[in-house]
């Protein structure tokens, strides 16, 4: 049983995609009460509206954005021009979709291909593209992208099948160390993280999955709020709060 979280996030503005459902909700709902003003970035405005009504109805600060993450233009000029998340010291990159059950590596069309990897690669590339300068600036901030076990290259990442997926959160693993790297490993003031939340009960993850939503999240709320010194490990592959193999 891991311990509670009782950090003080207040002033701290956290932006969440795919936020307005299953575990990047559960996020939301952890670090709001915490303190922090939540942002949730999602492409259906009934769901995120919703999410945000259900957030502020708990004593949350909740604001939403409508927004495809997959066009970049799109990101760019929506973040830069709202006056919280443009000073986001928190980013969580959970927007995602699932590949078609039998796509394989050689029978995924370019249309399942672009579908998959528009949201879960190019999707995390535009929001770390439009909201890292600032962080990198300022020498603050947070940076967490969702990945997969299945885009692990150890345990079930070797089976095969739902390539499309597969792949796609193998390239956000790489796209995490790299960013890492870049920023000093952290010794600048950012850290970037990936983390597997396993197979949870989601819309993508269905009903009998063995994780709730809030269980899965515990990793993300950890290496937001753990604390940041010279020795803290960044740049790392993260399942319930310890570090595992790419």
């Amino acid at each position: 049983m891991t311990n509670a979280i009782t950090a003080d996030l207040t002033d701290q503005v956290v932006v969440i995609t795919g936020g307005s459902r299953g575990i990047g909700f559960a996020a939301a709902q952890a670090l709001g009460k915490l303190g922090a003003t939540i942002v949730i970035v999602s492409r259906d405005l009934e769901n995120s509206s919703s999410a945000t009504r259900q957030l502020v109805s708990q004593g949350i600060d909740a604001d939403s954005i409508c927004l495809d993450v997959s066009d970049g233009e799109a990101v760019r000029t929506a973040l830069s021009g709202h006056p919280i998340a443009s000073r986001a010291d928190v980013l969580i990159n959970s927007a995602g979709v699932m590949s078609e059950k039998m796509a394989k590596t050689l029978r995924t069309s370019d249309q399942e291909w672009h579908r998959v990897m528009s949201i879960n690669l190019d999707g995390t590339f535009n929001m770390i593209a439009a909201i890292g300068p600032q962080m990198a600036a300022r020498k603050s901030g947070r940076i967490i992208n969702v990945s997969a076990c299945l885009g692990r290259f150890t345990g079930p990442g070797l089976a095969g099948g739902l390539a499309p997926y597969r792949i796609s959160k193998t390239a956000v693993n790489a796209l995490t160390k790299n960013l890492a790297a870049e920023l000093g490993n952290g010794t600048r003031g950012v850290l970037v993280d990936a983390m597997c939340p396993n197979h949870t009960r989601t819309d993508m993850g269905g009903p009998d999955a063995p994780r709730s939503a809030e269980e899965a999240a515990d990793t993300i709320v950890w290496l937001v709020t753990r604390e940041h010194d010279a020795q803290t490990l960044t740049g790392l592959l993260w399942e319930d709060r310890q570090i595992v193999p790419w």
